[in-house]
């Protein structure tokens, strides 16, 4: 079965399921679907960084900070994270990625609407990325991966989950602060 018709549950904009349908129609037709990122850090805290093969239905050869994918139909958030991280990393074994936030993603019109669920997980074994996902990849540092947000063409719905994410631990520092 080619990813195109892979079958999605269809939502609505309160996350409810309305519906299913196959990826290809999904994405023609703009209907609102569910996605998971997973944020990846190795043992030292450096963040895993890829670029998507040209083949990729959406946001082909374009660099992410995350891993992950659409949500099978009937499947949970949570499996979806585990084993889209497990599939793109080429591990075994993971630990369950932690749940950090969800929002619904606009593309602008570009391919819809999805529900972006974003995740984080340490990932302390050796990475043998999938080829057909992944054309490239390193574990960044912060300072590295921020020093490339400019330089690189980001996937647009990874860019918005990597910005919420810096929103959120600039209100938590705040919040410590005072």
């Amino acid at each position: 079965m080619s990813s195109a018709e892979e079958i999605l549950d269809v939502v609505d904009e309160q996350d409810r399921v309305i519906g299913r349908a196959p990826r290809g129609e999904v994405y023609a037709r703009g209907l609102i679907h569910r996605c998971v990122f997973v944020r990846v850090r190795d043992a030292g805290g450096r963040v895993f960084v890829h670029r998507r093969t040209p083949t990729k239905l959406v946001f082909p050869s374009m660099y992410d900070m995350f891993v992950g994918g659409v949500v099978g139909a009937g499947e949970s958030y949570d499996e979806a994270a585990l084993r889209e991280a497990e599939e793109e990393l080429g591990v075994r074994g993971l630990p369950r990625p932690e749940p950090v936030l969800r929002f619904l993603y606009d593309s602008g019109g570009v391919a819809g609407k999805w529900w972006s669920a974003v995740y984080e997980v340490r990932c302390e074994l050796p990475v043998d990325p999938q080829v057909e996902e992944v054309a490239w990849h390193a574990f960044l540092t912060e300072d590295e991966l921020a020093a490339r947000l400019d330089e690189w063409e980001w996937v647009p719905d990874g860019l918005a989950a990597y910005e919420r994410l810096r929103a959120e631990a600039g209100g938590r520092d705040a919040e410590a602060r005072g």
